[in-house]
């Protein structure tokens, strides 16, 4: 099973922000769609990545002035990614290995979606649900 399902499931819209953008107005972004991460884009390109974690570890080391500063500061660059062709089991390692929460989800050099871990742990377990209800079913069965 690759990313693919999972953007089919999820839909592949990644809510982005501009480089220029102020921390400020990112935070306020991630705040009101209730996400942890988003990729950064430039000139149409991927930047890099802006996260929970960057504003913290700003905030707690320049306080507010942190906020006015522009988001390609701070972000994580360059972003790590994967296809749309990944195995799950691929990008989870990826996840684990790297500390990382958010993939964004590149094909042919163009943003096509971003999985979090949750999105990845949710289609584990319910394709090992399924696997176990067939289980079931078939030892019923005999």
């Amino acid at each position: 099973m690759t990313i693919a399902a999972i953007l089919e499931g999820k839909g592949h819209d990644a809510i982005t922000v501009d480089s220029d953008a102020t921390v400020a107005d990112a935070a306020r972004i991630l705040a009101d769609m209730r996400i942890g991460a988003m990729p950064v884009m430039q000139g149409g390109e991927l930047a890099g990545i802006f996260s929970e974690r960057d504003i913290l570890y700003c905030l707690a080391k320049e306080g507010a002035p942190a906020l006015d500063k522009r988001v390609a500061e701070l972000m994580t660059a360059p972003a790590i990614t994967v296809d749309s062709g990944t195995s799950i089991l691929a990008a989870l390692s990826v996840m684990t290995q790297r500390r990382i929460r958010h993939l964004p989800v590149v094909d042919r050099g163009q943003l096509v979606g971003v999985v979090s871990i949750g999105d990845l742990v949710k289609h584990r377990i319910e394709r090992i649900e399924a696997e176990a209800n067939a289980m079931r079913s078939y030892i019923q069965s005999a």
